[in-house]
């Protein structure tokens, strides 16, 4: 689907004829409720059937408002990739606009969420315990949760309130 044709059926409903034959059709199901005269009618319904806003059966015009739809998928971003590795499928799985939708239950995808997480920290850096909260907040509420879970698993460390990367992969 093109741009140009995007741009017809924005330019149809941008017409006062047209716009207000594709509402009366929509509303009531009759043209001709429209308000406009025969000709301006027959013309206003040729340019929304060319445009693909209407179609006509053996009942006469209807509106086709599925139009919509596909002017939306056709402008739609391609969709991502699936990620390569298991590490990443649980990641995104879990992560929806950077925050985890929940902290996952089973272990093993725990882990790749906690890996992922762990990259935020940078190696050879010491952070106060505050310091910690607040990036792990970035995730999820309950950020005390995944620093215990971090600890645990031994991608932090921990020494009188203050946290080092100890574990996970690191980008080269």
């Amino acid at each position: 689907m093109s741009e140009e044709q995007i741009r017809r059926v924005l330019g149809l409903l941008y017409q006062d004829d047209t716009l207000r034959v594709f509402s009366a059709l929509v509303l009531s199901g009759k043209p001709e409720e429209a308000g406009l005269g025969p000709d301006a009618l027959r013309r206003a319904l040729e340019r929304l059937e060319r445009g693909g806003l209407i179609v006509r059966d053996e009942e006469g015009p209807r509106p086709r408002p599925e139009r919509f739809r596909e002017l939306l998928h056709a402008t739609a971003p391609p969709p991502e990739p699936a990620p390569e590795d298991a590490d990443a499928r649980v990641v995104q799985t879990f992560l929806v606009e950077g925050r985890l939708r929940a902290i996952p239950t089973r272990r093993e995808k725990r882990l790749a969420v906690l890996r992922y997480i762990a990259q935020v920290f940078e190696p050879g850096v010491r952070y106060p315990e505050k310091d910690v909260n607040v990036a792990l907040r970035a995730f999820h509420d309950d950020h005390a949760a995944l620093r215990r879970y971090l600890v645990e698993e031994g991608l932090l460390s921990r020494e009188n309130s203050v946290y080092w990367r100890s574990g996970g992969a690191v980008g080269v």
